[in-house]
C-alpha cells in the first residue's frame, strides 16, 4: 500500500510498518520492557532517514513547508556519527569557524550525501560574513 502523508498521519498509529529503529527493530518491538530485557540499544531510540523523510512528506502535505525543509536536513543528519554532528553544530556557532573552515564543512557534507545540510552552512557563512560572525584569522 502507499504512503499518503495526509490518511496516514500519525505514523505510529496508522501505519507503524513504516516505522523502524536504525537496527531494524519495527516499532511495535520498542517498549519498555524490551528496553528493561536488554533487547534494545541506545541507537534504538533515534529517528531513521525513512521515518524522517515520511514526516517530511507529512509536514509538506500540511503546508508545513520549512518543518518539511528540517526534517529533511535531519534526515540527511543520521548518516552522521555523534562526534561529527557535534562538530559541525560547533563550528555553526558565531565566530567558531572561518569561512574556509565553513566551506570545508560544506564540502564534507556535500561529500557525504548531505546536500541540503551543505546548502544551509553554505547560507550561513553567507548570513556570518554580512553580520561580521566570522572567526578572526
Amino acid at each position: 500500500m502507499a504512503f499518503d502523508p495526509v490518511t496516514d498521519y500519525p505514523l505510529g498509529r496508522r501505519r507503524p510498518e513504516l516505522v523502524r529503529t536504525p537496527s531494524g527493530t519495527p516499532l511495535e518491538a520498542v517498549t519498555l520492557d524490551a528496553a528493561r530485557e536488554g533487547r534494545l540499544v541506545a541507537s534504538d531510540m533515534r529517528a531513521t532517514a525513512e521515518t524522517l523523510r515520511l514526516q517530511a512528506e507529512v509536514a509538506r502535505a500540511a503546508g508545513r513547508a520549512q518543518l518539511a525543509e528540517g526534517l529533511e536536513r535531519a534526515a540527511e543528519l543520521t548518516g552522521l556519527d555523534d562526534d561529527e554532528l557535534l562538530a559541525v553544530y560547533t563550528a555553526l556557532r558565531p565566530r567558531r569557524s572561518t569561512a574556509a573552515e565553513l566551506e570545508e564543512w560544506a564540502a564534507r557534507l556535500d561529500n557525504r550525501g548531505a546536500g541540503r545540510n551543505a546548502a544551509f552552512v553554505r547560507e550561513a557563512l553567507g548570513a556570518y560574513r554580512e553580520r561580521s560572525l566570522l572567526a578572526d584569522v
